[in-house]
């Protein structure tokens, strides 16, 4: 079945409240040379705070 779809104030309510989400990569070196990746999903708010931690 179809979800039902709403309009009006009610659908700009629901959009203002969702999270906007962002995803970084994050890349380190293991003890071998090689590169690993870890993906993490945040909210857009606190990228540049995640990036500054996660600095190396």
């Amino acid at each position: 079945m179809a979800k039902k779809q709403v309009f009006g104030s009610e659908a700009l309510q629901q959009k203002a409240t969702a999270r906007k989400m962002a995803k970084v990569v994050v890349s380190t070196k293991n003890d071998s040379g090689k590169y690993s990746y870890k993906e993490v999903m945040i909210d857009q708010e606190n990228v540049a705070e995640f990036l500054s931690k996660n600095k190396s």
